[in-house]
């Protein structure tokens, strides 16, 4: 660092509050599941029923590889009601945005001198409070933070919109093509002989709107309660038994094996620093969407992905591992020619048997089944590829699947929009941390303008 701003160490800016931690193994948390985060080195590691934490504190990797190779941060906030693992340093501040400040400076710190353990990496407590910060004055740190901050909350906030835009999309597919929504709707009326009433049961089911609400549709916009009641006519009035179960009239049943033009693993990748190829390792899913910054680089001239390339509205896959095996996210966006790593499944559809958006929602769906269905060690666990083939479902008529690929691509367009966003802002933010902390800008000149 090669600011004029006085050395520090932690204890002098912050307390430490490793005293209150309590581990928990993975049998005591599975008996208490909750909606409490509990963390551990890398973050949130399960949810229990307790928290022993209460307010805003910063954790710092006490263990573990990710101390040398930092493919997830090593320091982080946590905020609200939460519980500790002793694999992280906890700390709560004494001055005003140091939690920021010490969260963005550990971000680019090289961490090697203070680093033990051959095997297994350990930066311990006495280590972590030898390490010397430059740290600046209010007024220049509020600076610094409220910059740095405006970027990491605009990337939150992409976040969470992205997540609800998933959810509202993964509802219309559950109510759809799991529960039957709008079949059962109007079986139900028409078995007390309301046969006029059947289509706007089945209208209102669709619209979430009860028959009051959608008389002021037909009168206020009947464009709208127009287009509603021919997708309402998409749907039979019975049901058929089949092999899975009872499913609408007139659909059949299908496996993901008969539906997918592609379904493999990805590459061995030679990484490099800069240049070649992006590759998306399983770190990189999380939430049902693609965490980019995450990604790493393939040497092209050692390790070819010709063929290999990942396209939007393929799904992938976390294929191995204990705790990541059967996450999962469509790709909504791409920015680069990008390839998956062997960890990785790529589930592609076959668009002449189903839509992109249908097997997005069917890959969800079916989420929980996949993670469980994994074999192997402990340390050691694979997903096999017949699980994924032998998945039966319900495959609806292809006006269904058709109308429902138009109302999801739209929201697969706006998370598209942000994500490409969090890219940019997330590359804006990395090159403005060491500039700023190096004392490259005059914030004393900044903070006086």
């Amino acid at each position: 660092m090669t600011s004029n701003w006085p050395l520090k160490k932690i204890s002098d800016v912050a307390y430490f509050r490793n005293s209150r931690r309590v581990p928990l193994n993975s049998l005591d948390r599975a008996k208490r599941q909750g909606k409490f985060p509990y963390y551990g080195a890398s973050g949130v590691v399960d949810y229990i029923d307790d928290y022993i934490f209460d307010g805003s504190f910063l954790l710092i990797s006490e263990d573990g590889e990710n101390l040398r190779t930092r493919k997830t941060s090593i320091a982080f906030q946590a905020h609200g009601k939460f519980w500790v693992n002793n694999h992280a340093h906890i700390l709560e501040e004494k001055e005003e945005g140091i939690l920021d400040y010490l969260e963005y400076y550990f971000s680019i710190l090289d961490l090697t001198p203070y680093i033990t353990g051959a095997v297994q990496p350990k930066l311990n407590k006495a280590n972590l409070d030898t390490i010397e910060i430059p740290i600046p004055p209010l007024d220049e740190r509020r600076f610094l933070n409220r910059t740095l901050n405006h970027l990491r909350d605009k990337i939150s906030v992409n976040n969470q919109t992205n997540q609800t835009l998933v959810q509202i999309a993964q509802a219309l597919f559950k109510s759809w093509f799991v529960d039957f929504d709008p079949v059962r709707a109007k079986i139900e009326v028409l078995k007390s002989g309301g046969h006029a009433d059947a289509e706007l049961a089945a209208m209102s089911a669709i619209a979430a709107k009860d028959k009051k609400q959608l008389d002021e549709l037909r009168k206020t916009n009947p464009d709208a309660f127009a287009k509603l009641a021919q997708t309402a006519a998409l749907f039979p009035a019975s049901m058929q038994d089949s092999e899975i179960g009872e499913i609408p009239e007139g659909w059949e049943v299908s496996d993901l094996a008969s539906c997918t033009s592609e379904l493999r693993r990805g590459i061995s990748p030679q990484y490099i620093e800069e240049g070649g190829v992006l590759v998306i390792n399983q770190k990189c899913i999380r939430n049902h969407t693609i965490d980019f910054s995450l990604a790493r680089r393939n040497d092209s001239s050692k390790r070819k992905v010709d063929g290999r390339e990942i396209a939007i509205g393929d799904v992938l896959v976390n294929s191995t591992g204990v705790g990541t095996l059967g996450r999962l996210s469509p790709i909504r966006y791409l920015n680069e020619t990008t390839v998956v790593d062997s960890h990785v499944t790529v589930v592609r559809a076959n668009t002449a048997k189903i839509s992109k958006s249908f097997l997005a929602g069917l890959m969800i769906t079916n989420e929980a089944y996949i993670e469980a269905s994994g074999a192997g060690s402990t340390g050691q666990t694979e997903l096999r590829k017949q699980v994924l083939e032998d998945i039966k479902f319900a495959k609806p008529l292809s006006a269904v699947d058709k109308l429902f690929d138009e109302i999801v691509g739209n929201f697969n367009v706006q998370v598209a929009e942000f994500e490409k966003q969090i890219v940019t802002l997330s590359l804006i933010r990395d090159a403005l941390i060491p500039i700023l902390l190096n004392g490259e800008i005059n914030l004393t000149h900044e903070v006086v303008a």
